[in-house]
């Protein structure tokens, strides 16, 4: 059976996570943890993509983020592909490095993030990496100490996760202690991560009475959440899929796409392709980017390539042309 296509969206929360080959270690040593974090900082303080929770285990390793200017696609192709690279060379291997391909969980925010933090910074503990629960307080490789401050991580966004239990800093970390130290009986969450039928119904309860008839539902293994945030993610999906088929039948590339950004914005085509700063040819090639890769579903990498633009700059165009056509109400195709 094919796999299924992963989805993202705009701003989406995804908890990632990223498995060795056989279930072998993708971690050997300290330095290969420093390594792997040293990468991830940089790709997510370049793309703007927060991170709310992490945890790196000797085989796997796990990741709460939300999609930023990149694609997550993109940052975790450039990621693991860079680390694998130098941990091959370290340690005189060869080979995939990594199980298939990592799984991402788009999830409902609202019931599920903070579950989803404690879950993930609890598995240092589980995984009885650290001894009790007070050394996970200063443990260097969860993102639990960035949190409570013991540990400094300026990509690591520990403010917004402690905003969500009180304004003052202070207080916020001790609610969140006691949150996740009552995590610790709950012991492992297939809920969280596993069989994706009952992940989208919300755990076992639901899916016995889906057994006896009672409830009809939607299920996918790709989505945290209740039936009717599973069926959202699932049409808009569906529609965006149908939307760029539809768009590239009738002969729309880019350079079609470029002859409608010149059309909404009354300018010559050359300045679509432009390199410069000025402001109209700004407003262009962020049209441009936003109509390539939201409604054809080109990739930001290999319109990066083609417009000798960095990913990042990729990522913020696509945003600026989002605005852009809002603000004038024109969408591709009408």
């Amino acid at each position: 059976m094919p796999r299924k296509a992963r989805l993202d969206a705009p701003s989406a929360l995804h908890h990632l996570i990223i498995r060795g080959i056989e279930r072998k270690r993708i971690f050997q040593e300290d330095r290969d943890r420093n390594d792997f974090l040293h990468r991830l900082g940089r790709l997510l303080t370049e793309s703007h993509t927060p991170c709310y929770a992490w945890a790196l285990l000797p085989n796997h390793a796990h990741l709460l983020l939300r999609t930023g200017l990149l694609p997550l696609a993109t940052l975790m192709g450039r990621l693991l592909t860079g680390y694998a690279l130098t941990y091959n060379r370290r340690h005189r291997r060869h080979g995939p490095l990594f199980q298939n391909r990592y799984k991402s969980i788009l999830c409902q925010e609202d019931p599920y993030l903070l579950e989803l933090v404690r879950y993930i910074h609890l598995n240092p503990l589980r995984a009885k990496q650290v001894p009790d629960y007070g050394a996970l307080g200063t443990y260097l490789y969860a993102g639990h100490s960035a949190i409570l401050a013991k540990t400094r991580r300026p990509w690591q966004d520990a403010d917004f996760v402690l905003r969500l239990f009180d304004s003052h800093p202070a207080s916020a970390r001790r609610e969140y202690a006691a949150f996740v130290q009552e995590g610790i009986g709950q012991g492992r969450r297939p809920d969280l991560v596993g069989g994706g039928l009952r992940r989208s119904l919300q755990g076992w309860r639901q899916e016995r009475a889906l057994s006896f008839g009672f409830v009809r539902s939607k299920g996918d293994e790709r989505i945290l959440g209740e039936d009717a945030f599973v069926q959202q993610v699932l049409q808009a999906s569906q529609e965006q899929m149908e939307r760029s088929y539809r768009l590239r039948s009738q002969g729309m590339d880019l350079e079609k796409l470029a002859q409608k950004v010149t059309e909404v914005l009354g300018m010559e085509p050359e300045e679509v392709w432009s390199s410069g700063k000025h402001r109209r040819t700004v407003q262009a090639r962020s049209l441009f980017c936003y109509w390539a890769v939201r409604e054809l579903g080109l990739s930001a990498t290999s319109l990066a390539r083609r417009l000798k633009l960095s990913q990042p700059a990729v990522g913020f165009s696509i945003r600026r042309g989002e605005r852009i056509a809002k603000e004038k109400g024109v969408r591709l195709g009408e």
